[in-house]
């Protein structure tokens, strides 16, 4: 794994060891930066299942302001802060151990608003409506906000969801993302 473009472009990141955690491969991740937009102008993200913290550096690298990543296991919360810590910018991160719901409320409480959301959850324990209902009512983003789910075959996400427009779905393999845009709330 690699981070692919930008500041911290070419710089190897660790992979979280054992078998609780599938990193994006840089083929996938390559895939979701040109359709999303190869750079940002700032921004704010939301990584709900940080893993190795591979989707929010190559964010940050490719010009998000910062990044607030969350994983409830011990391993990758170190191997996150491992890789934050081979870009030299480490106060452009915060790492959050705990389970996603229970920090998302605590970010609603901080009032912090995303512009966008990477949600890659373990296959197993995909729950991606759900939280996306909780996170527009906790009013945790921006309007015009870019959520990035990242599945396997399985999930199935609808192309209708109360307070977002479906804007894109592909496959690799047994990889799918689908992308949608926060149209918030009146």
């Amino acid at each position: 794994m690699r981070v692919i473009a930008g500041e911290f472009g070419g710089r190897r990141l660790k992979a979280v060891p054992g078998m609780k955690t599938r990193p994006t491969t840089d083929k996938v991740k390559e895939s979701m930066f040109n359709i999303i937009g190869p750079y940002f102008d700032g921004g704010n993200v939301l990584d709900l299942f940080g893993g190795s913290g591979g989707l929010s550096i190559e964010a940050v690298s490719r010009g998000a302001d910062s990044a607030t990543l969350i994983d409830r296991q011990y391993q990758a919360i170190k191997t996150i802060n491992e890789n934050i810590a081979l870009t030299k910018a480490k106060d452009r991160f915060r790492v959050i151990k705990g389970d996603t719901n229970k920090v998302i409320l605590a970010l609603a409480k901080e009032a912090q608003k995303f512009d966008y959301v990477f949600l890659d959850p373990p296959y197993k324990e995909q729950q991606i409506v759900k939280l996306l209902q909780q996170i527009d009512q906790l009013r945790l983003l921006n309007p015009e906000a870019l959520i990035i789910c990242e599945t396997d075959q399985m999930a199935k996400l609808p192309e209708d969801l109360t307070g977002y427009t479906f804007l894109k779905h592909t496959d690799y393999g047994i990889t799918e993302l689908t992308f949608y845009r926060y149209q918030g709330v009146d």
